[in-house]
């Protein structure tokens, strides 16, 4: 083996966690302007004050930074399982890219940090987290723990997947969504990043796995991935163009603005009908441009911890 070759033709983030680490404390800096404000004070040690609990544990010094009040959380409340599972299949590796910073993101790799800032957040709150990755097969699985080194090995899993896509490679999601139902024997929070290109025959399946999940009693949240710039608003030069179906392979030439009109009918029709389908199986739905910060992502994330119980 090269060492030297092999170690030029690494690509991926080359720092995951810190720079997971800097788009968090950027969130948490804002949430001072939100309506979580006071809440990221101090984090992992508080928790919101409900009226009726009792008044032994709130703090009176956190109070009076915020006028609101918290109660101090003990490392035994500090529970929260957590699953990320994250596509890796052909589609999420458009647009290609040589390199990864936080200002040239693919699919694949928005929700790798996405990813990677939610563990983070849960790091700070002493959360368990596991991680799945599949493409045209189950890549990886690792349950909840919330251990450092687990954590470490969980960042280098996420960055090996910016690495590894299938060449035109068809997934069904629905497979794997299965197999984690099964593996995930305790209720949790389960985040899934996916672009939900699938055909037409195995979206029935897809939300017949989704359904799996929920019925194990694990809530789920969907991270509709996806590049809105080219994949919602075909913007396109008008040039002849061949546009290629990266998981089979089927290829077709056309002109951009000759389709785009019906094209954005069609795509908005089918967010319509993914919007719906989760709203009838009670499935968290959040439209993920990729072009936009991480800010949706992990206010989700923080909202759906303090119902989760």
């Amino acid at each position: 083996m090269n060492i030297e070759k092999e170690i030029n033709e690494i690509t991926g983030f080359k720092n995951l966690e810190l720079l997971a680490k800097q788009v968090v404390e950027g969130f948490i800096s804002g949430l001072h302007k939100s309506p979580f404000h006071g809440f990221s004070a101090e984090f992992a040690e508080h928790k919101i004050y409900n009226n009726g609990e009792s008044t032994k544990h709130i703090d009176w010094k956190l109070f009076a930074k915020t006028d609101k009040l918290y109660t101090k959380r003990y490392e035994e409340e500090t529970n929260l399982r957590c699953h990320l599972i994250v596509d890796n299949s052909s589609s999420m590796h458009y647009p290609k890219l040589k390199e990864f910073n936080i200002n040239s993101l693919n699919k694949i790799g928005f929700s790798v940090l996405a990813s990677a800032a939610i563990m983070n957040l849960m790091k700070r709150q002493r959360d368990a987290v596991g991680l799945s990755v599949y493409s045209g097969e189950y890549e990886f699985y690792a349950s909840e723990k919330g251990s450092e080194r687990h954590h470490q090995m969980l960042l280098q899993k996420l960055n090996e997947a910016l690495l590894s896509s299938e060449e035109k490679s068809q997934t069904r999601t629905y497979e794997h969504l299965h197999l984690i139902a099964e593996k995930l024997k305790r209720r949790s929070l389960v985040f899934l990043f996916t672009d939900m290109f699938q055909s037409d025959t195995e979206a029935e399946k897809l939300f017949e796995a989704l359904q799996h999940l929920k019925y194990n009693k694990h809530e789920v949240i969907l991270f509709h991935t996806f590049d809105k710039k080219r994949e919602v608003n075909f913007d396109f030069s008008n040039r002849p163009k061949r546009f290629v179906d990266v998981e089979t392979g089927e290829h077709i030439n056309l002109y951009a603005d000759n389709i785009k009109e019906q094209y954005e009918e069609a795509v908005q029709e089918y967010f319509h009908e993914l919007q719906l389908r989760c709203a009838q199986y009670r499935i968290k739905y959040v439209l993920t441009d990729i072009n936009e910060s991480f800010n949706k992502i992990l206010t989700t994330y923080l909202v759906e911890r303090q119902k989760f119980g």
